[in-house]
């Protein structure tokens, strides 16, 4: 029987060892996938933002703000993986609208994908209480390794740990004893690191300490700490690029975000190199972040602070006189015509409406510039008083002059020309020389000798 069907018997056959070789193959260890190649690690580090979201516009050269460090970091993500970080001092004050804007810049952070925000001496004054507040509305990822609250309670998580691919790398955040203003408790920022160092579940493929210290502070503790990878913060007066203290290597970046520090990493256990990079006008301005900017500025616009809500009004004495007031420009063209108007025609003369063509009027930073008496009695109070104290008007320079007006022998409080670096300094004029600038508005001379006869 079996003779006559061979044919069927070889199909059995092959069919059998077909399955013999499955069962095997099935035995065998599965073949390794391919490695992948690894990014490299490119960790950028923000310092001493000091409340500027943006520069304030006055200048075309000005550098930092967070639409162009935004848009730096984009650039970075096309070649390799991007920690974000932020060593601290964000704030530009205490006041309520400091506080406003801190919350702004802590939301550009967030959607630039910031890791970990160090408690810095600005953010510190804000309470531990507005902390947790902002920790919560923003999502923002604090850390503070050497400062708790009076009672020994934490402030913020003392480090953090981020997974990017495959490293991981611990995150410390320090604040200098000498910057502690308050009821708080401080440890030594290297005796605080070495105490917790040894706590990491696991070792990290690399220790970062993020540092608010003044710059001889930064140097030393980069150089006492060989169990660290990186050290980096501010402020100093002015940036440090990348140099090794030993096995550690630090940095520093300062000067209101105009400057990140840029710390790069080929492959894991390589060397790390570094630079400082500036955030100039050839970076374009992020969309996202400029959605967050008009989303302050809306907010600005609604709540409308007054200049006492701001840190910009100066501090006045409990007894000023009563006539220590702001009078406006109208009370000056009664004397002063010719003055006023040639002022009316200047740039000075129409200071609010650059705001307002710069969507810019709510802001108080730019207020405080372009409006006449900012925070004085009867001068520029809020937006409501902007129809009769915007633009730049006589007692931005020459000071409340309602005294003056009443009594023309009582003179202007202030000599002028030292008031042009008030607000001509060197962040918001960079261009600005005083010799050259002051005959573009040199004026008064024929004026103030008819006054005299007036008065006489």
């Amino acid at each position: 029987m079996w003779e006559q069907q061979p044919n069927r018997i070889r199909r059995l056959h092959r069919g059998l060892l077909a399955l013999g070789c499955i069962w095997l193959s099935s035995c065998q260890p599965a073949a390794k996938p391919r490695p992948t190649a690894t990014r490299p690690l490119a960790i950028l580090v923000s310092c001493d933002t000091a409340g500027w979201i943006v520069p304030c516009g006055c200048s075309s050269k000005q550098a930092g703000g967070l639409p162009r460090r935004a848009t730096y970091v984009d650039q970075l993500r096309r070649d390799a993986d991007v920690l974000v970080l932020d060593a601290g001092g964000a704030p530009g004050g205490a006041s309520p609208y400091d506080r406003a804007k801190f919350a702004a810049i802590l939301r550009g952070e967030v959607e630039l994908l910031t890791a970990v925000h160090n408690i810095g001496a600005a953010e510190l004054e804000l309470g531990a209480e507005e902390l947790r507040r902002l920790a919560d509305e923003t999502r923002i990822p604090f850390v503070s390794s050497n400062v708790r609250q009076h009672d020994g309670s934490e402030l913020a998580p003392a480090h953090r740990v981020i997974t990017i691919g495959d490293r991981r790398i611990a995150v410390f955040g320090v604040l200098s004893p000498k910057l502690v203003r308050g009821n708080w408790q401080v440890e030594e920022p290297r005796e605080a690191l070495l105490h917790l160092l040894p706590k990491l579940p696991e070792k990290p493929d690399t220790v970062v300490v993020l540092a608010y210290l003044p710059g001889d502070e930064l140097a030393a503790l980069a150089g006492s700490l060989p169990e660290v990878d990186l050290v980096v913060g501010g402020p100093t007066l002015q940036s440090v690029a990348p140099k090794r203290a030993g096995p550690t290597v630090w940095a520093a970046a300062t000067n209101k975000g105009k400057f990140v520090v840029q710390l790069t990493q080929s492959r894991p256990g390589a060397e790390w190199t570094g630079k400082i990079v500036e955030l100039g006008p050839e970076l374009a301005d992020s969309v996202l972040q400029m959605a967050n900017l008009k989303r302050f500025r809306d907010d600005l616009e609604r709540t409308d602070f007054t200049a006492t809500q701001t840190s910009f009004a100066p501090t006045l004495p409990s007894d000023l006189p009563k006539d220590f007031r702001i009078a406006g420009t109208t009370a000056c063209q009664k004397c002063h015509v010719d003055d006023c108007l040639e002022w009316d025609v200047s740039r000075h003369g129409h200071a609010w409406q650059t705001l307002v063509d710069k969507q810019a009027f709510a802001d108080p930073y730019c207020q405080h510039c372009h409006t006449t008496g900012y925070g004085w009695p009867d001068g520029f109070q809020s937006l409501a008083s902007a129809n009769s104290r915007g633009n730049v008007g006589c007692e931005s320079c020459h000071g409340p002059s309602l005294a003056h007006t009443l009594k023309p022998q009582i003179k202007t409080l202030y000599d002028a020309r030292d008031r042009c670096i008030h607000c001509h300094d060197h962040e918001n004029s960079p261009q600005f020389k005083y010799d050259k600038y002051w005959d573009r508005i040199a004026h008064g001379q024929a004026v103030s000798h008819v006054e005299v006869k007036k008065t006489e």
